[in-house]
């Protein structure tokens, strides 16, 4: 395949967790982000946004998050649980992404703020009119969604490569 193609990020924040008394890595989804979640997952449905692979938080919340969200999708994608996203930060996603094979041309990966918001907002050297403006002003809530396009191979992802096409979030 070209590494000349247009290739899609979608990043989705992790749903609204609870906060037990365990370690942070281990926070389940609370009630509201068990309801929050599918809405994500008809939202990426309807607009046509069907990864071919996902990469995935190893903590709890966001494996829950992934979990009610494929329900949704009209086919489960590839996906790999990345112990690298749970606390990254923007350098360390960039990372993650700049190793996606070339023969991927729509990723989506659920991680954790602030490096998802920072992830968007970073890659988006251009955005669609309004879409950086919701994304600033809603700060990346909770299985809030950025859908950002570039050209190129994935080992060229880097500051203003893409396109902030879309942003969602279910409460805005």
């Amino acid at each position: 395949m070209s590494v000349d193609v247009p290739r899609r990020i979608v990043i989705l924040r992790h749903a609204k967790a609870d906060w037990p008394e365990v370690a942070d890595h281990e926070r389940p989804l609370a009630e509201r982000g068990r309801k929050d979640a599918p809405l994500a997952g008809r939202r990426l449905t309807e607009a046509g946004l069907v990864p071919e692979l996902t990469l995935c938080s190893t903590a709890v919340r966001t494996r829950e998050t992934w979990k009610l969200v494929v329900h949704e999708l009209p086919q489960r994608p590839k996906t790999v649980y990345e112990e690298r996203l749970y606390d990254a930060s923007l350098g360390e996603l960039i990372a993650v992404l700049n190793e996606t094979s070339d023969d991927i041309t729509d990723l989506l990966v659920v991680g954790h703020n602030p490096g998802v918001h920072a992830l968007a907002d970073a890659l988006a050297g251009q955005a669609a009119e309004g879409t950086r403006e919701r994304m600033a002003r809603t700060g990346f809530p909770t299985s809030a969604i950025a859908v950002v396009t570039f050209n190129g191979s994935w080992k060229s992802v880097e500051h203003g490569v893409g396109r902030l096409d879309d942003f969602w979030a279910p409460h805005e």
